[in-house]
């Protein structure tokens, strides 16, 4: 999507700017926001933040039970924290989990992650990520579940997660430095 930029790694995991002027960094990136600093596993910020992902996981159904809610009040923070010093910048996150692992949690889980998604304004529900989704698979094959989640929640499947980031960073970024084409 943005072309021939080249993929780094920060510097250091507390490093506050990129280790070159127009690069992607994949890896533990500092973002200082308007609540706390938070590391992402991929960034963008050739002005300032314009892309933050973060992955998350919950990896056994005690964990799921217990720790559901207190992971979607991070991901609720981190958009926020974010979105409050870079209100314009695309927000991101993909939540893996092990489908024998949802148990009876996948309409709490979802319909959370669903409030929590599609970001569309600047200046507003700054507690909101552009694009979320959830990935369900099986932890012996790596398969994921194509079934999961349902297609009335087409927001939160991962398929749609690249277009919906792409979608967003368009909307926000397209025909401005560095992205301005040669006439």
């Amino acid at each position: 999507m943005l072309g021939g930029i080249p993929v780094c790694k920060p510097t250091s995991a507390r490093s506050l700017l990129p280790p070159q002027a127009d690069c992607v960094e994949v890896g533990p990136t500092r973002i200082i926001g308007g609540i706390r600093p938070q590391n992402f596993d991929v960034v963008y910020r050739p002005d300032g933040v314009r892309f933050a992902y973060d992955s998350k996981t919950l990896n056994s159904r005690s964990s799921v039970g217990k720790n559901y809610q207190n992971m979607i009040n991070d991901l609720g923070t981190e958009a926020a924290t974010v979105h409050t010093r870079f209100p314009s910048a695309i927000v991101a996150f993909v939540f893996a989990v092990p489908t024998a692992c949802l148990g009876g949690h996948r309409q709490g889980l979802l319909g959370a992650l669903y409030r929590l998604g599609g970001r569309l304004a600047t200046n507003a529900d700054l507690h909101k990520a552009e694009a979320i989704a959830i990935a369900a698979y099986d932890p012996v094959t790596g398969g994921i579940d194509l079934t999961f989640p349902p297609a009335n929640m087409n927001k939160l499947r991962l398929e749609n997660f690249s277009k919906q980031v792409e979608e967003a960073y368009m909307e926000r970024f397209a025909g401005l430095p560095p992205h301005i084409s040669p006439n």
